[in-house]
């Protein structure tokens, strides 16, 4: 009885972090979309992980956190090259060509994808009940894609589709090397070992075509890089940790939804009939798979 509560308590916490992990990371997209109206892709893409990472390394000073050892070095590789290189650089391309809220259904799919990495890469069981609601809401969003882009994938469609491929990977990591660093450490170490390869694309991009930008884009940039590529970490991965990246992953099919709003409210985007029912298919999966078992290894 006693582990019995423990686990569902250990899974509602997770939640709870994962839920703010997520609605720090449903601005990204609107806000992406509006940084690259004046800043190259790159700068936006990449740009925003150098920002990070100079807020990363003051923090990890005055905690005064040891170097981690080797063995954690190639985790740390991949989640650079899936949450911090991969995601915000093709996604910043993608911004260019299409409404943030049609990029928010389309990356309604990451969750399936972080499961399924949790199960390859980390043991983790879901249960068949799972991977039914997971399916049913990814199944949905590729729908609405297909209807969006008249039966077709768009070209800048499959640039979110492959950054949802390396954010999975990356979310996934990070949410099990949590358990050991902590979920904060996570993502400041990864921005520090990820400056020393970002910092000349950017700086040569900057060189060329210079920073001038609105104040709206300056906000866009700031947002993604504040508190999309680091304060929306602290909770997102420390969620993963404590509740389980398959289970605590498909919170995530809220963002969907809650970027819609916002790309309504900042970007004054048209809010479909066929967006509204979308979202509420994916959210009625999450409400679903949150009571299936998974087993955790």
């Amino acid at each position: 009885m006693g582990k019995n509560i423990t686990k569902i308590n250990h899974e509602t916490i997770g939640l709870i972090y994962g839920f703010f992990g997520v609605l720090g990371f449903s601005g990204t997209l609107p806000a992406t979309r509006i940084a690259v109206t004046n800043f190259d892709p790159i700068v936006v893409g990449l740009g925003r992980a150098v920002i990070a990472a100079a807020f990363a390394i003051v923090l990890l000073r005055l905690t005064r956190q040891p170097i981690p050892h080797r063995q954690y070095w190639k985790s740390l590789g991949i989640i650079v090259g899936g949450v911090i290189i991969g995601f915000p650089l093709l996604s910043a391309w993608a911004m260019q060509q299409l409404p943030a809220s049609h990029g928010a259904i389309v990356t309604g799919i990451l969750p399936l994808a972080t499961a399924i990495v949790a199960t390859f890469r980390m043991g983790e069981k879901p249960s068949l009940g799972f991977w039914i609601a997971s399916f049913l809401g990814s199944t949905t969003i590729v729908t609405f894609a297909l209807i969006e882009g008249n039966g077709t994938i768009q070209f800048a469609d499959i640039f979110l589709i492959v950054a949802v491929i390396a954010a999975a990977f990356g979310y996934a990591e990070g949410g099990e090397l949590a358990k050991t660093l902590g979920g904060w450490q996570v993502i400041c170490w990864a921005l520090v070992f990820s400056v020393p390869i970002l910092i000349i694309p950017v700086a040569l991009i900057i060189l060329e075509k210079g920073i001038s930008a609105s104040l709206n884009a300056w906000l866009g940039f700031g947002y993604v890089s504040i508190i999309s590529m680091f304060l929306g970490f602290f909770a997102w991965y420390r969620g993963l940790a404590i509740g389980g990246i398959a289970r605590v992953s498909q919170i995530q099919l809220l963002q969907p939804f809650l970027s819609i709003l916002l790309s309504a409210l900042f970007l004054k985007e048209k809010i479909t009939y066929l967006m509204i029912f979308t979202a509420i298919i994916v959210v009625i999966s999450v409400a679903i798979g949150r009571k299936q078992p998974i087993q955790i290894n």
